[in-house]
């Protein structure tokens, strides 16, 4: 029979975290080893959560999900208080400090969605508009990848492998990096 965390319950054992969180008991202990999360040690050494830790626990899934490194997630989760349950105001400060790496992402996301069926001057040179974009497979001078999907906007297939680029030729989300001490 399934354990089932009370609505009253302020605290919960790692059984029914793992349960309620939707995550292995194993999982909770690695959180915790690795200063995601905290728990408090009963007098039989057991573990106790408080209940806001199924938040961080669904935030730290959420970011996994999202390519996050585990460093930049303790980053963000040591802006939150300690000893007392996040506010909408404390969770606000962790968003703002990954708005511009999480905008980075979604873009991203929305250049490989939008472009993976035009030439990505990966060197393949088996789609049509590769003897366009990336003739000769000119892009692969500049180095290793998918050059022309690593630029600002996707590939252009209107300039023939004439597009601009950042300065290293290459775009990449953010480390998702927090300035701790300016949020505090």
């Amino acid at each position: 029979m399934p354990t089932q965390l009370s609505w009253k319950a302020k605290e919960a054992t790692v059984g029914e975290l793992a349960e309620r969180a939707g995550v292995a008991t194993s999982a909770l202990r690695f959180y915790e080893r690795e200063g995601l999360i905290r728990s408090r040690r009963t007098s039989g050494n057991q573990r106790r959560y408080s209940r806001d830790t199924l938040r961080r626990v669904a935030f730290i899934r959420a970011s996994q999900r999202l390519g996050m490194p585990l460093a930049s997630i303790r980053e963000a989760l040591a802006l939150l208080p300690e000893g007392r349950t996040p506010t909408p105001a404390d969770w606000a400060a962790v968003s703002e400090c990954w708005r511009d790496d999480l905008n980075q992402r979604i873009a991203l996301m929305e250049q490989l969605r939008d472009h993976l069926t035009d030439c990505i001057g990966c060197g393949c040179l088996s789609l049509t508009t590769c003897a366009l974009v990336n003739h000769h497979d000119r892009l692969g001078e500049e180095g290793p990848g998918a050059r022309a999907l690593a630029r600002p906007g996707g590939p252009d297939t209107s300039q023939a492998g004439e597009q601009q680029e950042s300065a290293d030729g290459d775009v990449r989300a953010g480390s998702g990096r927090c300035d701790v001490d300016a949020a505090g």
